[in-house]
Order: C-alpha cells, then sequence, then structure tokens
C-alpha cells in the first residue's frame, strides 16, 4: 500500500507514476459515514461541483452505504438521475428508483438475530435491533437515545410497539435485506460475538464501532460493485473507491484505485492501495480534485 500523508493534499503522483499518467476512470465508489461524510454528518459542500464535473466526462458515480436507500435517496436528491445507489451494504441496488438488485434474508434468521439480541440485553448491555426491509426500517424500541442513532441511518423507520404492537420485530411483514444492531458501547466486545455462530450460515459483518449487519453470505458492497461493472462495462482498473471500516473491504479489492481514510479500520488500510485524508479534511474530494484534474 501506497501511504499518502493524511494531514497534507495528498501527492497522487504515486498514483499517476502506477498509471503511466493519471487514471482512466470511470467508475467512483464511496463509502459514505467516515468516508464521503463529514463527521457532522453532510457532503461537503465541495462535492457537488465535482460530482457534476464527473457527470460531465462520463463518469459514474455511486455511494455504497450500509444504510437504508431512502436515507441515501434523501442526501442525494437532486442528483438521482441515472444515478446507481448501493444501499445496505449491497443487498440493495436501485437507480433512478427502479430497484436493480436485492438478497433478502431468510426470516428464521431474523428471528436468531433478534432473539439473539434480546439475550445480550437481558445481560445489561445497551443495544438495539433494527430489521431492515425494502420499505422501511422496523425497531421494538423507542427510547429518545436508541431512536435517534437509528433514524440518522434509516430514514424511513418505523415502531412496531407505539402507540400499539403491530407485529412482533421477529415477523416483520416486509422484505429483509438485513438485521443491523447497535451498541452503545463497542459492538466488537458483546455483540460481535453473541452473533458468532450465525457466520457460519450468514454473513456478520462489523460496519462501524457501535454497529453489525447481519447479511445473506456472499453478499457485499464489493458484489455490488462488480455487478455495476459489468453492467456499464467498466474495468477495476478503471474504478476508484473510498472506504474507511470493515464493511468496504470487497469494495477496494474491487477497484485497482482503492483508497483507505487516514483514519480508517487497521485492516482497510492494510487492504487498500493508498491512504486518503480523513473525512474530516475532505478526504475524498482532495483526492477526487487530483485524480479529475
Amino acid at each position: 500500500m501506497n501511504a499518502l500523508p493524511p494531514a497534507s493534499p495528498p501527492d497522487s503522483d504515486a498514483v499517476v507514476q502506477d498509471a503511466g499518467g493519471l487514471p482512466d476512470v470511470r467508475l467512483v465508489v464511496a463509502d459514505m459515514d467516515g468516508t464521503l461524510l463529514h463527521p457532522d454528518g453532510h457532503v461537503p459542500e465541495d462535492f457537488w461541483p465535482l460530482l457534476e464535473r464527473m457527470r460531465e466526462r462520463g463518469i459514474a458515480f455511486a455511494p455504497a452505504s450500509g444504510r437504508q436507500y431512502a436515507t441515501l435517496a434523501r442526501i442525494f436528491a437532486q442528483h438521482l438521475e441515472g444515478m446507481s445507489v448501493i444501499a445496505e451494504n449491497g443487498t440493495y441496488v436501485v437507480r433512478d428508483g427502479v430497484e436493480v438488485s436485492s438478497v433478502t434474508l431468510d426470516k428464521r434468521v431474523v428471528a436468531e438475530v433478534v432473539r439473539a439480541m434480546r439475550a445480550v440485553a437481558a445481560t445489561g448491555r445497551d443495544v438495539g435491533t433494527v430489521v431492515c426491509g425494502k420499505r422501511s426500517a422496523y425497531v421494538d424500541r423507542v427510547d429518545a437515545a436508541f431512536w435517534d442513532q437509528a433514524h440518522r441511518y434509516y430514514a424511513a423507520l418505523e415502531s412496531v410497539v407505539t402507540p400499539v404492537p403491530v407485529t412482533d420485530l421477529e415477523s416483520v411483514d416486509d422484505d429483509i435485506l438485513k438485521v443491523a444492531v447497535f451498541d452503545f458501547d463497542d459492538v466488537e466486545a458483546a455483540v460481535a460475538p453473541a452473533l458468532a455462530p450465525l457466520a457460519e450460515t450468514e454473513q456478520v459483518v462489523v460496519s462501524g464501532h457501535h454497529w453489525v449487519d447481519i447479511m445473506r453470505t456472499g453478499v457485499t458492497k464489493g458484489t455490488a460493485v462488480e455487478r455495476l461493472q459489468a453492467e456499464l462495462g467498466i474495468t477495476r482498473e478503471q474504478t476508484v473507491a473510498f472506504g474507511d471500516y470493515l464493511n468496504d473491504l470487497e469494495m477496494l479489492d474491487a477497484a485497482a484505485w482503492s483508497f483507505a481514510m487516514a483514519d480508517a479500520h487497521p485492516q482497510v488500510l492494510d487492504r487498500a492501495r493508498y491512504v486518503a485524508p480523513s473525512a474530516g479534511e475532505h478526504g475524498v474530494v482532495r483526492v477526487l480534485e487530483r485524480l479529475l484534474r
């Protein structure tokens, strides 16, 4: 991996040297939280002119996030035309408001996760579960602290306990894409180990310091990017990807020009080819400005 100085504009000379000139970029894929989004949760204002420049040059941009499609659609509301959106860690891909692909979880698995997390909560652990469907996300915990955390990532969010129970979280009437668990402490301490038995048949991915996602095995942001590349006739060598956490690893593998954010998880820093400045320093914008000059 080529380490680009995180505290100053990234020196893309290494990229230029490897490519024999500036890369022939045709697809840019970026994670959201900890990557494109500023730590306060907004897209840097200097990204929007870059997005228009990419459109003019025929370069596709796709947000790739563990967030819900409804949330991503709200963020990119003025720019959705023609844009592919990789939501729910690759389990749901939408273009122009139309589903391109989806992979759902067996309801038996959903129920198993819900019960396992109730057992963890019974030990005193402060955790909450989000069942993520195509139409909406669903929770059975409605205190303000948890609701605020869940609603940040799931704009379409419904409670199954207020004002009266409409169903049980184990049996939500929707196509379930994944189950996400939030731990107010480090999710790797108790929640991830409790879900370890499921990893034999399903995919259990730590997607942030406080979040872990359970999905069908074999589905990642990387597989979604590979499908997108095939549809658009774009190669790995024409793809740039940015990420910061463990659910970004396969996505970075799918791009020849892979960038880990400077404050990324150690495994991501080891896996990516280059290092970009942190999200707080608008690292995605600063790298793209160099690559698109």
